[in-house]
């Protein structure tokens, strides 16, 4: 059950419906905002009708008013008594639960194919197990129904399958790796950012190191100058973890603005007491454990070595922490970036893929006809799309349309079943092949843009009075006619209702559809499509058809497909009131969303690399200016002796340097070892590739040589007098 139209209050207007059974509800735990849930006396053939309406519809319809309980509201022509409303909170992002703003019992569903075992309806099932019973328990359980029931309909289910997992798994299954990678690149960022705070403190602490033996000297204890930086650490790190909750509330809710698709239950993202939590203990611990290094040092400050160094200090001696730190840094930085550019090179092969069809200039909508016309005879409701037709197609600015039934490329599936030529029949539809059924006019190719390979596409001829065709994809040529020319050849498929077997001869050749989108079509099992002519479907499907039918239209250059929506849909009104079109959205929008994981991944991944390059190219400044800073007078006396400015620089550029190939050679084998994780989020890219591993590794090495360029030429630039001079 996809759009229902509500009308009797108002304009007439198409909401998402859902069939569900008694006890949906309660198995997941969902109590109404008022009212109750289905009964089983309701959940039947023959009840009276009822429903349960989501609270966002009880607002814009009927303004929150309790006393709709008990009244009739109109869906696609049929009263029905409002029962309960479903609380907002209720999002099911899995089997379009999402946006379902009516509820149906399904006991009450009528349709013939529906209660018929060889029709092989997609019906979702979900349960909870009772306490101590494990997964495998249930699926030996669900095992032994299934041979109980092709015991008792041996027609119809003795090939039955089923297949169980986790609702977890159905949710978050395939966002999880995604997100496990996301969640180890947000803890290098935090390593790589606490290192940073690290170091710093520790050349500040050295560069305090008179001050503190000064203090010592006084009568301070060293417990007292250990609290004291401690206490200046986690000062840095609670501001930093303040700050970083305003930038994380701004960037989640950026990135969940842009790409809303990405993540299930999206709008429940955001920051709550839980995050903060979690926010303040790692703020915490950050400032303690990366705050306890330059606190060791300082208490170790020996007062008589240090005052005595008060005016014989020559030059001053690079801690060997603060270069260790500065290797960490790299090689966590490389490890990011090489994630990052993974992910780059993944979303650049996607992009470069052909969906199949051109999705520049093309929109889709759905209609919904008044309900009135399902009950009309299949020559009415043949005659009431071809005028609609020919209005969509008269309208300014649209360059050609086409009415579609059954399978919706990237969006949705219906499947097919058939056997071949040459092949018998099979006892039981169950033992069938499969395909993807695309019910189409003949201007179909002319708005997808699909190449037509051999043969024949569907033509006006193609009507209810002519023999039966069909135009194949070239993965079903490739699966079923390999070597074979297919045109001339003929397919079957047996209606599941009346058992009657329909011959349709293969006319035509087309390209595939990624059908499943860009990322997983290639990982999915179901690739050979059908399209059939739209006017030769059967009187039953026709009577389906009536029901709603897609829109897909190209607009001509320079016709934005967005903007036309509003001019179709008033046209399609004045032609008939009670018909609604709704769910506007254009191809090149669903091609994108069909990868809206990667990009969300992408996204996160190279702004989290790009911190990682900034904190790094930081922390090795950092420590090349403190070094200048320390070895002033030792410049100085170097430069008196004859060294060149040249070879300071270089001296300083070989340390910078030094560092850096440490930190890329270490990084570079942690992420041979970790990008092995990313496989999964992928696509044909190896976690190995060599082009990404040295681009960055060139990148970062051109990054941290710069930062130690400057206080290099810094150090260079030195006036040897002033040198010997300074403290």
């Amino acid at each position: 059950m996809s759009g229902v139209t509500l009308s009797g209050k108002g304009e007439p207007q198409v909401v998402t419906g859902q069939m569900i059974s008694n006890g949906f509800f309660e198995i997941l735990g969902i109590t109404p905002v008022l009212g109750r849930t289905f009964t089983a006396d309701e959940d039947r053939l023959g009840a009276n009708p009822t429903v349960m309406i989501s609270e966002g519809l009880w607002k814009r319809k009927f303004a929150s008013d309790p006393s709709v309980l008990g009244k009739t509201i109109i869906l696609d022509g049929q009263g029905r008594t409002v029962i309960g409303i479903v609380p907002a909170s209720f999002r099911l992002k899995m089997w379009n639960f999402e946006h379902a703003d009516a509820y149906e019992p399904i006991g009450e569903y009528s349709q013939p194919e529906f209660r018929n075992r060889n029709a092989s309806w997609g019906t979702d099932a979900l349960a909870r197990l009772k306490p101590g019973v494990s997964m495998n328990d249930a699926a030996q359980d669900l095992a032994r129904v299934n041979r109980g029931l092709a015991a008792a309909y041996p027609d119809e289910d003795a090939n039955i399958k089923t297949y169980m997992m986790p609702m977890k798994e159905v949710l978050v299954g395939e966002v999880r790796p995604a997100l496990l990678v996301l969640l180890g690149a947000v803890g290098f960022v935090l390593l790589i950012a606490c290192v940073n705070v690290a170091n710093l403190m520790l050349a500040r602490s050295t560069s305090r190191s008179r001050e503190f033996a000064v203090r010592v000297a006084l009568g301070a204890g060293r417990g007292r100058l250990v609290r004291q930086v401690l206490t200046e650490s986690i000062a840095l790190a609670l501001i930093g973890g303040a700050l970083g909750l305003l930038l994380a509330h701004w960037g989640t809710r950026t990135a969940l603005t842009l790409l809303p698709q990405a993540l299930p239950r999206s709008e429940n993202v955001g920051l709550d007491g839980r995050v903060l939590l979690f926010t303040l203990v790692a703020a915490m611990l950050a400032g303690i454990v990366f705050g306890l290094v330059p606190a060791i040092k300082t208490s170790r400050t020996r007062v008589s070595t240090t005052l005595n160094e008060l005016r014989l200090s020559v030059a001053g001696t690079r801690s060997r922490a603060q270069s260790t730190f500065v290797v960490v840094e790299m090689a966590m930085a490389l490890v990011l970036l090489v994630g990052a550019g993974l992910m780059v090179r993944t979303l650049m092969h996607l992009w470069t893929l052909d969906p199949g069809f051109n999705p520049q200039n093309v929109l889709s909508f759905v209609v919904s006809m008044p309900p009135s016309l399902a009950n009309q005879s299949p020559d009415t409701v043949r005659a009431q799309y071809r005028e609609l037709g020919q209005v969509l197609r008269s309208t300014p600015g649209v360059e050609s349309a086409s009415f579609e039934w059954g399978s919706h490329p990237m969006k949705g599936d219906t499947e097919e079943n058939f056997y071949l030529e040459g092949e018998s029949r099979p006892a039981h539809i169950a033992e069938m092949q499969y395909t993807l059924l695309y019910m189409v006019e003949p201007a179909y190719l002319q708005v997808m843009q699909i190449p037509l390979l051999r043969g024949r596409f569907i033509t006006d001829a193609d009507n209810e009075h002519a023999s039966a065709v069909v135009v194949i994809d070239e993965d079903f040529a490739t699966r079923y006619f390999p070597g074979k020319d297919p045109i001339g050849k003929h397919m079957y498929w047996v209606d599941p209702i009346s058992g009657e077997t329909h011959a349709q001869e293969i006319v035509g050749l087309v390209g595939h559809v990624r059908q499943w989108g860009l990322a997983d079509d290639s990982t999915e099992t179901m690739h050979a499509q059908v399209y059939q002519p739209l006017w030769q479907a059967s009187d039953r499907r026709t009577a389906l058809i009536a029901e709603n039918v897609h829109v897909y239209l190209r607009t001509k250059n320079g016709v934005a497909p967005a903007s036309i929506f509003t001019a179709v849909r008033n046209r399609l009104a004045q032609r008939n009131g009670d018909l609604v079109a709704f769910e506007p959205e254009t191809m090149q929008r669903v091609v994108a969303d069909s990868i809206a994981r990667q990009r969300f991944t992408m996204i996160l991944f190279a702004a989290f690399a790009a911190v990682a390059l900034l904190l790094a190219g930081i922390g090795i400044y950092g420590v090349l200016s403190y070094v200048v800073g320390q070895r002033t007078k030792e410049i100085g006396v170097r430069m008196a002796l004859g060294a060149g400015r040249g070879d300071v620089l270089r001296a300083f550029l070989r340390d910078g340097a030094r560092m850096t190939l440490i930190g890329i050679a270490l990084g570079g084998i942690a992420a041979l070892a970790l990008t092995r994780l990313m496989s999964s989020i992928l696509f044909e890219v190896k976690p190995t590739d060599p082009l990404t591993f040295g681009g960055v590794a060139v990148l970062l090495s051109m990054i941290a040589l710069l930062a130690c360029y400057i206080p290099a030429r810094r150090a260079a630039s030195l006036d040897p007098m002033q040198a010997l001079r300074s403290e």
